[in-house]
């Protein structure tokens, strides 16, 4: 009798949401981040505009003293406090389901979800689709990403804005002429400058020129790599990076042969640009509904209609609803409201803010609140 109690308290740790440590990375910024997790007062700092959410995946270029930069901490149940790879160790098939291990593996969870706050405009630049990525960084994945606007600065010297997508007639010559004078401010005028609010989600495809605006605030869910270029030499890139970091960090890429440099680079960006209502109508992506009552809706921001790789929606909650069994975990952000999810044997309050994993399985798992908003996040596979 005894060993069948600790073999289901066991089992019962890895079937209930699991509490992420909300962390930083990178960047200057994150005074949205922390207006969002409710910290007091919410400040900008060098290295706190990006959060990574529920990440197994590394920072490229990782520095010495911090291997596991960009991967999500998290409290156990049992109070243990771990990064959330070493807790998925502890019994894959349990946590990450058979169909994920077979599409996946237990090493990734086959997307990556982030904060992106940005005070002031990110660099122009571009990630590769997966056949680039695995031409010329040998990667299995490559990066395309999505954007959902969550907020604004309200100080911000312009309305808040992003870059995507080339205009059309853009040529590679064009292009590349432009990098080798290092003339960045002409290469953004090679895109298109769209003004963003609130509620909007926009698509961002492999090879797709990019950045977001000063001022723009969003959840990012994309392939989990790091891979990004930037079209500026390696000197400017040096300084610009640096530029970035914290006082007295130095860059931590390597200096790449010239040649390769120029290839990788120049090659990952698409020159496939079109006119602004074109542009639009790819990258501007409007919500979809997957199901809705009394309890309330959900929607899709991003769905398996706009990319295999990976799939998102947005839950709103005035009562309670059964959690959908994807077959996949699941990474969840409470966006708006209080509420809670409650299964088999338990129950976790959620408030604004908070982060949360969700294993592949979780008994009679539902969502209760009166004005609960939640963001859920899916690997490529989930329905």
């Amino acid at each position: 009798m005894r060993r069948q109690r600790k073999k289901k308290m066991k089992t019962d740790l890895f079937h209930q949401p699991w509490k992420l440590v909300p962390n930083k990375i990178r960047g200057a910024g994150g005074r949205e981040i922390d207006k969002l997790r409710g910290i007091e007062p919410p400040r900008d700092d060098p290295a706190g505009s990006e959060a990574w959410i529920g990440s197994v995946t590394r920072v490229g270029n990782p520095p010495p003293a911090e291997p596991h930069r960009g991967c999500s901490e998290l409290i156990l149940p049992d109070g243990r406090r771990m990064y959330l790879f070493e807790a998925i160790n502890l019994a894959p098939e349990e946590i990450l389901g058979p169909r994920h291990l077979e599409r996946h593996g237990k090493d990734t969870l086959g997307m990556l979800i982030k904060y992106l706050d940005a005070q002031k405009q990110y660099i122009l630049q571009a990630h590769p689709n997966r056949p680039w990525a695995k031409k010329m960084w040998n990667s299995d994945f490559g990066k395309e990403e999505s954007w959902y606007v969550i907020g604004v600065r309200d100080d911000t010297p312009e309305p808040t804005y992003i870059l995507l997508g080339f205009k059309e007639g853009v040529t590679r010559e064009q292009f590349e002429a432009l990098y080798r004078k290092d003339d960045l401010p002409a290469l953004e005028k090679l895109c298109h400058k769209i003004p963003v609010k609130v509620g909007e989600t926009y698509f961002v495809g492999g090879g797709v020129p990019h950045a977001l605006g000063e001022g723009c605030f969003v959840i990012e869910v994309q392939e989990p790599s790091d891979i990004t270029v930037v079209p500026i030499t390696q000197k400017k890139r040096y300084e610009t990076i640096k530029a970035m970091l914290p006082p007295g960090e130095e860059p931590r890429f390597k200096a790449e042969d010239e040649k390769l440099y120029d290839e990788r680079m120049l090659g990952a960006f698409i020159y496939d640009g079109c006119d602004e209502a074109e542009n639009l109508r790819r990258w501007r992506i409007p919500p979809k509904t997957i199901r809705e009552g009394d309890w309330g809706s959900e929607r899709y921001i991003i769905s398996p209609r706009e990319t295999s790789f990976f799939s998102y929606t947005r839950l709103d909650v005035k009562g309670s609803v059964p959690l959908r069994d994807t077959g996949f975990p699941q990474v969840g952000i409470t966006l708006e409201g209080e509420g809670s999810i409650r299964w088999q044997g338990g129950e976790l309050p959620l408030r604004r803010g908070d982060e949360i994993f969700l294993p592949y399985h979780i008994p009679a798992a539902e969502f209760s609140g009166a004005n609960l908003s939640m963001v859920l996040c899916h690997p490529e596979g989930a329905k």
